[in-house]
């Protein structure tokens, strides 16, 4: 009788062990497909060419939905201070929206980011002349700039997933000299941040300046401006500009002027300065900062603090600059997201990078890329909450 009684014990704990075992798996199994990334249909970008959105999640309940066209980030999540997951960048629902002629929401830009004066440059003694898409100057890239193109995507799944972007733009493509190769790998990493890696190669000698241009409001919603957000930037000079936004060529102090954000301030506190020139000209703040830590190090440029959420957004860089921009020029006549219309001031921008018009400022640090060189820059926006 003992020995049945054993026997029946010991079969009674292999199947808890079994059970318990293949629950352990199912388990395993449930976090990684959810880690997965998933791809889904984003609209046609010809008649017989598909747009695909990638969604990349983390363990901690992040996830952010990219496009292969134009590389643009569509939807990016965050909790708040109470767990609460919202949307927290400007974009649209659709292809179709952004085929309409959006501001750059979410997108990569190049070849060059930010302006190039009167459309032109010289470049080891040639004159090279671009598309005029923002009065006199050149913007963003042209016409057709990097955040309109289908990229090549592979996504690469893992507990960091990661989306690999590729794109040859074409010698002469928007007026730009070379073969220009360029790789950009999203990231978003376990602890809420996302990772952008830039690489670039040319066959002839060619100017660079990548960006992403995401549009951020942390309060999530998209109901309201983002005058109230808390702003610190660790740049103790910025790029004054003339009445078209072109960089004049001096690099300065922020000191005593409505530019100085190397202590927390909100962005409301004096963006309606009129008395300031620069203000007046920026329509608020659309201007370059100088990094004070200039190196190629990945270093923290700049942090936004929004109160209501608790939401903070860190971004660290390894370029010398960031422009930051507080959709001076949204005036409610885009419909985006969810049917949400996107009034003055609902999103601002904070988009590393080189200096604008670096082509025609021999003073500015270059951004001339050779054969046989190689661009590489790397930036990381990176999520938290303080309670």
């Amino acid at each position: 009788m003992k020995k049945n009684n054993l026997l029946v014990a010991s079969l009674l704990t292999a199947s808890l062990l079994w059970a318990c075992e293949s629950k352990k798996s199912e388990s395993t199994q449930g976090t990684s497909d959810s880690l997965k990334i998933e791809q889904s249909a984003f609209g046609k970008v010809s008649d017989s060419t598909q747009a695909t959105l990638y969604t990349l999640h983390n363990a901690a309940g992040t996830t952010v939905q990219i496009s292969d066209f134009g590389g643009t980030i569509v939807s990016w999540t965050a909790p708040d201070k109470n767990g609460k997951f919202d949307d927290i960048t400007l974009g649209c629902d659709s292809l179709a929206g952004y085929q309409k002629g959006v501001p750059y929401f979410g997108a990569l830009i190049g070849r060059y980011g930010n302006r190039i004066a009167k459309g032109q440059f010289t470049l080891d003694g040639k004159s090279y002349s671009l598309a005029k898409n923002n009065g006199p100057n050149a913007l963003h890239g042209g016409l057709k700039g990097f955040d309109k193109v289908l990229w090549k995507a592979t996504p690469i799944e893992g507990e960091e997933p990661s989306l690999k972007l590729t794109y040859t733009a074409k010698d002469g493509e928007e007026g730009y000299p070379g073969n220009l190769s360029v790789e950009v790998v999203y990231t978003l990493q376990k602890d809420n941040s996302l990772k952008i890696d830039y690489k670039a190669t040319t066959d002839k000698a060619t100017v660079v300046n990548l960006t992403n241009h995401a549009y951020f409001n942390l309060k999530g919603g998209f109901d309201s401006d983002i005058l109230d957000h808390e702003v610190t930037l660790n740049a103790d000079k910025f790029l004054p500009v003339d009445a078209t936004l072109i960089p004049t060529g001096e690099l300065k102090p922020v000191a005593g002027t409505p530019f100085d954000f190397t202590k927390s301030s909100k962005i409301g506190a004096r963006i309606n300065d009129t008395k300031d020139e620069q203000i007046k000209f920026g329509l608020g703040y659309d201007h370059c900062w100088v990094l004070t830590d200039s190196t190629k190090n990945l270093k923290l440029a700049a942090s936004v603090y929004e109160p209501t959420s608790g939401r903070v957004l860190e971004v660290f860089t390894t370029e010398p600059a960031i422009q930051f921009y507080t959709g001076n020029f949204l005036d409610g006549t885009i419909t985006g997201k969810g049917g949400k219309v996107y009034k003055h001031r609902f999103g601002l921008c904070l988009e590393t990078q080189h200096y604008p018009d670096s082509p025609n400022k021999p003073k500015f640090p270059s951004t001339v890329l050779k054969p046989g060189e190689t661009y590489e820059t790397t930036t990381v926006y990176k999520f938290s909450v303080k309670k």
